[in-house]
């Protein structure tokens, strides 16, 4: 299986959850995405394993976007300023969480 987490090393909540990866034997790709940004389609891949919409990818304490903004609006916004990305994320080749709490990535390994 592969994994990979979208990891932003200055987040506790990220570096938590890969020290649970690590410590349950795993080995997951580690990528720092703040500064390996998400294409439009990474990030549409994304929401299909989280099986949620464009606004649960969507850190809205740090966005100046309106709440009821459009797919698009959202996407466009997390391409051009990652650290709007909510974070972790932690994605396999069929499903992905966001590691808050760092436990509920567990439920797709």
């Amino acid at each position: 299986m592969a994994l990979t987490i979208w990891h932003n090393p200055r987040c506790s909540k990220s570096r938590q959850t890969l020290a649970l990866l690590q410590e349950r034997g795993l080995d997951p790709v580690i990528r720092d995405y703040q500064k390996d940004p998400p294409t439009m389609a990474e990030l549409q891949d994304a929401m299909m394993k989280l099986d949620q919409p464009a606004s649960a990818l969507m850190r809205w304490k740090d966005s100046d976007l309106p709440k009821d903004a459009g797919e698009n609006e959202i996407l466009s916004a997390l391409t051009a300023n990652p650290k709007l990305i909510e974070r972790p994320l932690v994605l396999t080749d069929t499903a992905a969480r966001i590691g808050r709490p760092p436990e509920a990535v567990l439920e797709i390994l």
